[in-house]
C-alpha cells in the first residue's frame, strides 16, 4: 500500500505548490488536497509533475459544509449549485489528473427530510460516476462521525454500503476513513469486512485526538492487515493535525511503518 500526505492538513506552513515537494522529500508517495481549486490546476500540475508526485486525492466543491452549512450533495435546494461544483471538479481533474475524487455528503438541511435528502445525494452520485468515468476517474462517497460534524448525513460502514447499494454504479466506492469511524465507536475491522471490495480509499488518524499515528489510542497493526486480507491494494491518505512541533517533527511513525511492510 501506497501513503499519501493530506496537503490540506500537513505541511501547511509552506504554499501549497511546495507542500508537493516537501512531501516527496519526507518520503509519501504521493499527496492528496481536500479543496485545492484556488490554485490554478496548470500550477499544480507543473507542481506535482516537477516533484514526480501523484495526486491521490480531491474532493468536490461542498460550497459551505466547512462553515456549518449543509453543503451541497444532498440538498434539494441546491441542485444548480451541486451542478456547477460538479463542471468545476470535472474541468480541473481534467487537468490535474487525480486518481478519485470524493464527493462529501454534508449535513442533513432543516427542512429536508432525510428520504428526500437520501434521494438527493444518491442522483448526485450516479450522475458524478458517470461523468468521471469517462476520464478514467473513480467517485468515491465518505460517512463522517457526528461527534465533530453534527447532522452529517452519512456516519457509519452500515450507511455507506446502502448508498453503494442503491446507487449500483461500478465507478463509486467508498472512502474509509478510520478516525472517524474509531472517534464513535465503530469496529473498524467489522466495517472493512462490509465494504470489502467497495472501498476506493482509506484515510487515517490516531484516536482520540486526529494526530499522527502513536500519539492515541487507536492499533493500526490489525486494521491494515484486514484491508490487505479483504483485497485492499489502495492508497493510504494521512490526514492528520500534525501538532505544534510542525509535520516534520511528527513523521517517526511513517518510518516504522515501512519497515514493518
Amino acid at each position: 500500500m501506497k501513503i499519501a500526505a493530506n496537503l490540506s492538513l500537513l505541511f501547511t506552513e509552506l504554499p501549497l505548490c511546495e507542500r508537493v515537494v516537501a512531501a516527496a522529500a519526507a518520503g509519501f508517495d504521493g499527496v492528496e488536497i481536500q479543496f485545492p481549486f484556488e490554485l490554478a490546476a496548470i500550477r499544480l500540475k507543473e507542481a506535482l509533475q516537477a516533484a514526480g508526485m501523484p495526486l491521490v486525492l480531491i474532493n468536490l466543491p461542498a460550497g459551505d459544509l466547512l462553515g456549518g452549512g449543509a453543503g451541497l450533495a444532498a440538498v434539494p435546494e441546491r441542485q444548480a449549485e451541486f451542478d456547477v461544483a460538479l463542471q468545476e471538479a470535472l474541468s480541473y481533474a481534467a487537468m490535474v489528473r487525480p486518481t478519485c475524487v470524493n464527493v462529501l455528503p454534508g449535513r442533513l438541511a432543516e427542512g429536508v427530510s432525510r428520504e428526500r435528502a437520501l434521494a438527493t445525494l444518491i442522483a448526485n452520485l450516479h450522475q458524478t460516476a458517470e461523468a468521471f468515468e469517462l476520464l478514467g476517474i473513480r467517485v468515491l462517497v465518505e460517512a463522517i462521525n457526528p461527534l465533530d460534524m453534527p447532522g452529517f448525513l452519512l456516519n457509519t460502514p452500515g450507511q455507506l454500503d446502502e448508498v453503494l447499494r442503491t446507487v449500483s454504479h461500478p465507478n463509486l466506492a467508498a472512502q474509509y476513513d478510520l478516525y472517524h469511524m474509531a472517534r464513535q465507536g465503530v469496529d473498524l475491522l467489522a466495517g472493512i469486512e462490509l465494504l470489502a471490495g467497495r472501498i476506493g480509499h482509506v484515510q487515517f488518524a490516531d484516536c482520540p485526538g486526529r494526530g499522527a499515528p502513536g500519539t492515541g489510542q487507536l492499533e493500526f497493526g490489525p486494521v491494515l492487515a484486514a484491508l490487505k486480507r479483504t483485497g485492499y491494494r489502495g492508497w493510504l491518505g494521512a490526514e492528520y493535525l500534525p501538532g505544534e512541533a510542525g509535520t516534520q517533527a511528527g513523521l517517526g511513525w511513517l518510518a516504522s511503518w515501512r519497515s514493518a511492510g
